[in-house]
Parts: C-alpha cells; sequence; structure tokens
C-alpha cells in the first residue's frame, strides 16, 4: 500500500497542488499564532499529539469496507504532507522575475526560499546563487525526500512518522517567520530535526555523491557518516554541490535551474529505489 499510496500523491502533486489548500503547514499555522511559551518539551509534546491523533484514526479505520477508507486516509496524509505547493510558486515567481530582471521582486522571492537558513549578508553575486541553489536543493529535501523516508521506513505506521515530521516542519518555518532567534531557539525545533534528518541526509546524500564527481564526492560522504555536529543543511548541500560544480552559472535564472533539475533527478532514483525493494518484497 506504501508504493500504491506513494505514486498517487506524487501524481496529483506534480498536477494539481499548486498553493496552500493542500499544505499541512498552511493548516497548522493558526495554531502556532495562540502559543506564547517555547520549549523542546512543549515542541515534543504538540508533536506526539499530532502523531497520536493519526495513530488513532488509522486504527478507527482499520478493516472497514476492505481497507479502502484507510487507503483514503494514506492518500490524504500524503497531499498535505509530501510536497511544497506554495514554495514551489515562490519559485516560479523568482524565475518570471528574474528573468525580466526586475530586482526588487526576484529578491523578495529569493528572501522567501532562503527563509530556514538565510543568505550571508555581505557575499558575490556567485555566493548569493550558490546560497540560493543550496536552498532549493534544502526545500526539496524537506519537502519531497525526508517526507517520503519516513512515510517509507514506517512501514503499516508510515502516515503517523510522516505527519510527525511534517508537523516539526511546519513548526521550524512558522518560528523562522517570527525572526526572532532566542523564541526558535528556545523550541529546541532545530536541535530536533538535526538528529532526525541526520539519516534521511546521509541515504540522499549517496545519491548526490554518485551523480557528482566521485572522485571528491564519495570521501565527502563517507567523512559525515562520523559527523555529529556539522548542520545537516551544510552535510547536504556540500555533497550536492560537487554534481552542480560541472556546470558553473552565474545566471539567475540558469543557476537555480539546475539545482532543481539535479533535485528532481535524485527524488526520481529514490523512488526507483522504492519500487524495486517494495516488488522484490523488501518494503510493503
Amino acid at each position: 500500500m506504501t508504493l500504491f499510496s506513494l505514486l498517487l500523491v506524487l501524481g496529483w502533486e506534480r498536477l494539481f497542488k499548486m498553493g496552500e489548500h493542500w499544505q499541512l503547514d498552511h493548516h497548522l499555522m493558526p495554531l502556532f499564532r495562540r502559543f506564547k511559551h517555547f520549549s523542546l518539551l512543549r515542541t515534543l509534546l504538540m508533536t506526539l499529539l499530532a502523531m497520536a491523533v493519526v495513530a488513532a484514526m488509522m486504527l478507527a479505520l482499520k478493516g472497514w469496507f476492505f481497507g479502502v477508507p484507510q487507503l483514503i486516509f494514506w492518500i490524504l496524509v500524503g497531499l498535505l504532507c509530501i510536497g511544497a505547493g506554495s514554495v514551489r510558486l515562490h519559485y516560479h515567481a523568482y524565475l518570471r522575475a528574474a528573468s525580466h530582471n526586475d530586482v526588487h521582486a526576484h529578491d523578495a522571492m529569493a528572501e522567501e526560499l532562503t527563509l530556514i537558513h538565510g543568505v550571508p549578508g555581505e557575499c558575490s553575486e556567485r555566493e548569493y546563487l550558490g546560497e540560493l541553489q543550496n536552498a532549493l536543493l534544502w526545500i526539496n529535501f524537506r519537502f519531497y525526500l525526508a517526507p517520503l523516508f519516513w512515510f517509507v521506513v514506517g512501514g503499516p505506521w508510515g502516515p503517523v512518522l510522516l505527519v510527525g515530521y511534517a508537523f516539526l516542519r511546519a513548526w521550524q518555518s512558522w518560528l523562522a517567520r517570527q525572526r526572532d532567534p532566542l523564541i526558535r531557539s528556545q523550541s529546541g525545533v532545530d536541535a530536533l530535526l538535526h538528529w532526525i534528518d541526520w539519516l534521511p541526509v546521509r541515504l540522499v546524500g549517496v545519491a548526490y555523491a554518485l551523480l557528482g564527481h566521485g572522485e571528491r564526492a564519495l570521501p565527502a560522504w563517507l567523512a559525515s557518516l562520523g559527523d555529529r555536529h556539522t548542520p545537516q543543511y551544510q552535510v547536504l548541500t556540500r555533497l550536492a554541490q560537487f554534481s552542480l560544480a560541472r556546470d558553473p552559472h552565474m545566471d539567475k535564472v540558469e543557476t537555480p535551474r539546475l539545482a532543481v533539475t539535479l533535485a528532481k533527478k535524485v527524488s526520481l532514483v529514490l523512488v526507483v529505489v522504492v519500487a524495486i525493494l517494495t516488488i522484490y518484497g523488501t518494503l510493503v
């Protein structure tokens, strides 16, 4: 059921998910606005509560009408948690603005795309475009590859893990918009996601390493296996840049497109791997 649900979710997301309506992050914002106190314990309790609600719904639907309601529930959860509908709109708006040399508009969209990690204040045009590439690669990981990983490894409880991850992603994004580093630090969400992302980053990093310059990328990937302190964002984007280094560009339109194209290749590779493992009975 995992593969079937995943293929339906990705197909629907690609064709119809444009905007915030099918985005869990958007629907959680009214809830987040109510919070005035922040701590790691509160973050954990909120996440566990969201996962418990999904688990209870799955148990309630189990065995009804030959599993059809449960399958529909799996698909709905996947649609809400996998995919970056609103972020994709920001990306296309950036491309339109950059192609028309609308500096104010494309800077505003670039700021949206680099929301989580930002861009250094003093940097050259080349460094700026490199950071934009990194932000797009990380968005692909956050909204596609990492959710896909937890959806698959969760097996029968895949939607539970998926909602837990999507909840933390939404919480981190909302806190980043508040532009208060102290609040974000008190929530503990960055530290929590650092450990949760450790394994999926290494698995995705293999794909980037193999698509890049193997003689440089593979040693870097092997070194990352024992690295517990470097931010996962840096680990992933460093490996991806080995592939992007083949086609250096200084163009405001072509440079981000290269990153998105590479991210799509890696996503396709991982979906094929999931399909093969499912066919051979390794995954349910």
